[in-house]
């Protein structure tokens, strides 16, 4: 696929989204989101791609932030379709029903931040940087930072990086939980892609089932314990579900078909 700001790679099924905006530390402007909601669809259509990467060019930043100098003159009208798109795509790559892993290499400031949460998995190299910086430029989050950061960490730790913003590092925000593994920065894309590797070889149908679920503990409309009887009862019918036991059974690997 062709992108102004994107690249668009994949192999062995595994889908690497690349952020190619190095010049611009990677910052999200108006068609950045737009092309990143083209590919995410395209990448979740495709049958032969089972997880997908997100990065950024470069080592200095996966996403240091929005685009301010495109938003600046902004109207109150302007900014609110910017906010509702922004919202749009990354709910799009949340609720995306193949795994999703931000490989964080440097700033993850502001918008950056707030993309890297809408992922299932997040991976940081040990240069990485995370935080919601909005409030020193007089407004605030406008793509769920408020909301995916006190998911994430609570609260108390998300009022506070929200009112001060102040910028973590690495090892921070592991231990916050917004990451999951840090890496050096030459082993970032292998550890993400070991990671997808490993989450290949399970039931695509189960596999997006789960994600579903662990999205539906934070749908207030949605109750995710009896969603949870249904969906289980629905892998009865599967072939997946057959082939899983069989295998078990005869102590071999399962080799699942997504059916």
């Amino acid at each position: 696929m062709n992108f102004n700001n994107l690249k668009y790679h994949v192999e062995d099924g595994i889908c690497t989204i690349t952020i190619n905006r190095p010049d611009k530390l990677n910052a999200l402007n108006i068609e950045t989101i737009s092309e990143l909601s083209v590919a995410f669809a395209e990448a979740e259509a495709n049958r032969e791609i089972s997880g997908i990467i997100l990065t950024g060019e470069g080592p200095k930043a996966f996403v240091a932030g929005a685009d301010i100098a495109e938003f600046s003159n902004f109207s109150s009208s302007e900014a609110r379709e910017m906010a509702e798109n922004g919202h749009e795509t990354f709910n799009q790559i949340e609720n995306c029903s193949k795994p999703v892993i931000a490989a964080v290499n440097g700033f993850a400031l502001g918008g950056g931040c707030e993309l890297s949460m809408s992922c299932h998995i997040r991976i940081a190299s040990s240069n990485a940087k995370f935080g919601q910086p909005e409030v020193n430029l007089g407004v605030i989050p406008g793509y769920g930072g408020t909301q995916r950061l006190v998911r994430l960490i609570g609260k108390s730790k998300a009022t506070e990086l929200l009112l001060t913003g102040d910028a973590i590092t690495a090892d921070e925000a592991k231990s916050l939980g917004i990451v999951n593994y840090i890496t050096e920065p030459e082993q970032l894309l292998p550890k993400a892609k070991e990671i997808l590797d490993k989450i290949s070889k399970k039931s695509p149908l189960a596999v997006a089932g789960i994600l579903r679920l662990v999205n539906a503990y934070y749908d207030k409309d949605v109750n995710g314990f009896n969603d949870e009887v249904l969906e289980f009862a629905e892998c009865f019918e599967t072939e997946d579900f057959r082939e899983g036991v069989h295998a078990f059974l005869e102590k071999r690997k399962a080799n699942f078909t997504g059916k």
